[in-house]
Formats: C-alpha cells, sequence, structure tokens
C-alpha cells in the first residue's frame, strides 16, 4: 500500500523546517477544522493531523522519509524492470520471422541484385 504523501498534504517541501510545517498545519487546519468552516470534511483535517503528527515529530519524520525513499527506490526498479521485459520482447518479435517470410525477403533481394547488376 502506497504511503501517503505528507508532504503534499501540508503543502510543503521535502526539506521544509519544523516551524514552516507547523506554519503551513496551522493555515491548513484554519481553513478545513470543522468547527470554523462547515463545508470541510473531518475526513480532511483527520490527513492533515496524521500529517503534522509524523513530520513535526524528528524521529517519526526520518522513519517516513526513509519508507518514502524506499518506496520510490522499488517503483523505480519496478519501471526499470518492466521496461527492459517490453524491449526484450519487441527484439524477440523483430527477431523472429517466418520461413515464408524470409524466403519472399530473399529473393525480393536477390531480384534488386539482379537489377543492380
Amino acid at each position: 500500500m502506497p504511503l501517503n504523501d505528507y508532504y503534499a498534504i501540508l503543502g510543503v517541501s521535502r526539506d521544509a523546517t519544523r516551524e514552516q510545517i507547523k506554519r503551513a498545519y496551522r493555515q491548513l487546519a484554519r481553513l478545513h477544522h470543522p468547527d470554523l468552516n462547515q463545508q470541510a470534511s473531518d475526513r480532511r483535517m483527520k490527513q492533515l493531523n496524521e500529517a503534522y503528527t509524523i513530520l513535526s515529530n524528528t524521529a517519526k519524520r526520518a522513519a517516513y522519509d526513509i519508507q518514502l525513499l524506499e518506496e520510490m527506490r522499488t517503483a523505480l526498479i519496478l519501471e526499470a524492470l518492466l521496461l527492459q521485459q517490453e524491449r526484450m520482447q519487441q527484439a524477440q518479435h523483430e527477431a523472429k520471422m517466418t520461413w515464408k517470410e524470409g524466403v519472399t525477403g530473399f529473393i525480393k533481394e536477390l531480384r534488386k541484385g539482379m537489377h543492380e547488376g
């Protein structure tokens, strides 16, 4: 299951300071708190609280960053493997030729050679 991007939820960069995280959380909490905004969803506030809880704690943030990097690494490896597999299948498809195609190609080349010579 992919991790939530807590940095995106709070709208901060990955190198944001604790103060920037706190400021972003407070601004968003004012916008999305159900007591202050009747249209706000409780789900959004829970996401903000979860993101702030993780990113405001140094140890939890470090563990989260490691998990996030590992997830990104895994995704890149899978993407590279799929691309490699696709290339191999394409190369096999291009290299395979039926007997009939081979003979037809040979005859065309032979005729071309006879016309040139």
